[in-house]
């Protein structure tokens, strides 16, 4: 396994996120073919990597569950 260095990584929170710092995920950007995932309450215990591609579908499958009429 390959170490990823994310110390200069771009994190973002959904738009949809308590701004007083509820239970929030980030997501870096710009990594290629992985989605670094890390806890905005504690950025320093580190990121969980997934596949890109498995990615997409984890978002597509849990958007279509909370709106399925879309």
């Amino acid at each position: 396994m390959r170490a990823i260095d994310l110390s200069t990584a771009t994190w973002r929170k959904s738009s949809y996120s308590n701004p007083d710092g509820g239970a929030c995920l980030e997501v870096a950007e710009g990594v290629p073919a992985l989605v670094p995932v890390r806890d905005s309450k504690a950025p320093e215990r580190g990121a969980l990597l997934f596949d890109a591609a498995v990615w997409s579908v984890f978002v597509s499958s849990i958007t279509m569950s909370a709106w399925p009429n879309r």
